[in-house]
């Protein structure tokens, strides 16, 4: 399956036996991380970091995976869905259901972490996280949180 749109945050499994990723398969999801390149002088507050497999001479996405382990702590506000736009107003944060304490888990279908249904760390299986805080990203705008690798 070829991917057209990778945006930091989202979440791939690499294949090293057929050099390619995707959303599933053997092995654990590795966090994507794409430094975007700004020479565009127009655009310097561009804040989606997202790779587009479009803006690629080949058309091929070739993203930077980092393992992540338990114990692991971050800031994010790629959760459920993507934002590309330049101007976006990022509305998840007001969702009530997005709180301290609650587990996320890698959606197979998009990469994103969601929302798990479970509210037990025993009853989730493979990797989970748990949001630890949440507050306004850095442009004082889009709802942020912390999520902390718990298994």
């Amino acid at each position: 399956m070829a991917i057209a749109q990778l945006e930091q945050g989202q979440y791939l499994v690499y294949d090293y036996a057929n050099n390619r990723c995707s959303y599933t398969g053997d092995g654990e999801p590795m966090l994507v991380y794409c430094e975007e390149k700004l020479y565009d002088e127009r655009k310097q507050s561009h804040k989606d970091f997202v790779l587009k497999a479009t803006d690629f001479t080949d058309g091929k996405i070739y993203p930077r995976l980092i393992k992540t382990y338990v114990g692991d702590i971050y800031t994010t506000n790629s959760i459920t869905v993507a934002n590309t736009a330049d101007d976006a107003t990022v509305t998840i944060g007001t969702d009530a259901t997005l709180i301290v304490g609650k587990y996320l888990v890698v959606d197979t279908t998009t990469g994103f972490l969601k929302l798990s249904s479970e509210t037990s760390l025993a009853n989730i299986t493979g990797m989970a996280w748990k949001i630890v805080k949440v507050y306004t990203m850095s442009d004082g705008k889009q709802a942020g949180f912390k999520i902390q690798r718990v298994q």
